[in-house]
C-alpha cells in the first residue's frame, strides 16, 4: 500500500501526482543553458512554474554530468539565497534542494528548503542525518555505483530493475535507521544515472515493482538521454518522448516527476489521473443535456 507524503506544509494522497519544477542556479546545464542562473531569472521561473501547476521547486547549483568544479561554497552561493528567496514570495509550495552534499543541505534547510533531492545514491551519508535532524524530506536514489558528476560507461546489470530495488530500498531503510520521517522518503530509479538506454527504458516498463514497495517513486524524465536515444532526437526536440514516458511512469503508480516544462506535464498526469478515477473531469458536460 502507497504511503502519504508529506513535504513542508504539504500532504500528497496515494493517488495525488505531484510536479517537481526544475529551477537550475547553474551556468552550463543541458536542457536550459544557465537560462536560470542569474538570480532574477530564477525567481521568474519559479512564479512562471507555480502558475502553471508546480507543486514543488527543486533548486539546483551543480550540473549533474562532468564540468567546472563547483566546490561547497559555491553551490551554497548558488542556491541557498534563491531559496530563501523562494520561501519569502511562495510560502506555500514546497522547496527541495538538489545536492547529495550534507553541508549543502543544512544550510539550505534552513534557509526553508523541505526536501533533499540526492541523485547520486547517498555518496555522502551524512546527508540523510540532516534529513533526520531537520525533519527534512529525503529522496533515495539509484546511481549505479557511479560516483557524483561521472557517467556510465559500459554499464552492466544482471538484472538493473533489481538492482535499484536493492538499492534504493536499503537507503530508505537505513534512513528511517537514522530518523528520518518515512512519510518524507521519496524512492527514485534516476533514469540515466549510471545506466544506458536499454535499461532506463527497462526501470520505466516495470516501474510498477518499484511502486509496489509501497514507498512514493519520484521520476526525473524530463527531456533525458534515454529519451533522445529512444527517438534519435536532440535535447530540444525531447517534449513528446517524456510525456509519453511520464504518462506511462504515473498509469505505473510513479507519484513525484521532475519536469522543465510544467503545464504539459501537469495537464498529462491530471489526464492520466482522469482515466484512473483518481481525479473528477474538470467540468462534465457532454451527453448530460
Amino acid at each position: 500500500m502507497s504511503r502519504t507524503l508529506r513535504l513542508g506544509g504539504r500532504t500528497f494522497a496515494p493517488g495525488e501526482h505531484a510536479v517537481m519544477a526544475i529551477v537550475n542556479r547553474t551556468p552550463d546545464s543541458f536542457f536550459d543553458r544557465g537560462a536560470t542562473f542569474a538570480a532574477d531569472s530564477a525567481l521568474r521561473a519559479v512564479e512562471r512554474a507555480v502558475d502553471e501547476g508546480a507543486d514543488i521547486i527543486d533548486i539546483g547549483g551543480v550540473k549533474a554530468g562532468p564540468g567546472a568544479e563547483v566546490d561547497v561554497a559555491e553551490e551554497i552561493r548558488r542556491t541557498v539565497a534563491t531559496i530563501a528567496a523562494v520561501r519569502r514570495e511562495f510560502p506555500a509550495v514546497v522547496i527541495s534542494i538538489d545536492t547529495w552534499r550534507a553541508a549543502v543541505a543544512t544550510e539550505a534547510v534552513a534557509a526553508g528548503a523541505d526536501l533533499l533531492n540526492d541523485t547520486w545514491a547517498g555518496a555522502d551519508p551524512q546527508l540523510a542525518v540532516v534529513a533526520a535532524e531537520t525533519g527534512a524530506g529525503l529522496v533515495c536514489s539509484h546511481a549505479g555505483g557511479l560516483s557524483p558528476r561521472t557517467r556510465p560507461h559500459r554499464a552492466a546489470f544482471d538484472d538493473v530493475l533489481a538492482d535499484v530495488l536493492t538499492t534504493v530500498t536499503a537507503l530508505a531503510d537505513r534512513a528511517v535507521g537514522l530518523g528520518v520521517r518515512p512519510d518524507g522518503i521519496l524512492i527514485d530509479p534516476a533514469h540515466d544515472f549510471g545506466k544506458n538506454t536499454r535499461h532506463s527504458l527497462e526501470v520505466t516498463r516495470r516501474l510498477d515493482e518499484m511502486t509496489g514497495t509501497g514507498w512514493p517513486v519520484l521520476v526525473a524524465l524530463s527531456n533525458k538521454d534515454f529519451i533522445g536515444e529512444a527517438l534519435d532526437l536532440p535535447v530540444d526536440e525531447r517534449l513528446e518522448g517524456t510525456l509519453a514516458a511520464t504518462a506511462v511512469s504515473a498509469w505505473l503508480g510513479a507519484r513525484v516527476f521532475r519536469a522543465h516544462q510544467v503545464r504539459p506535464t501537469r495537464r498529462v498526469l491530471d489526464m492520466v489521473a482522469a482515466i484512473r478515477g483518481d481525479r473528477p473531469p474538470s467540468v462534465a458536460r457532454r451527453g448530460l443535456a
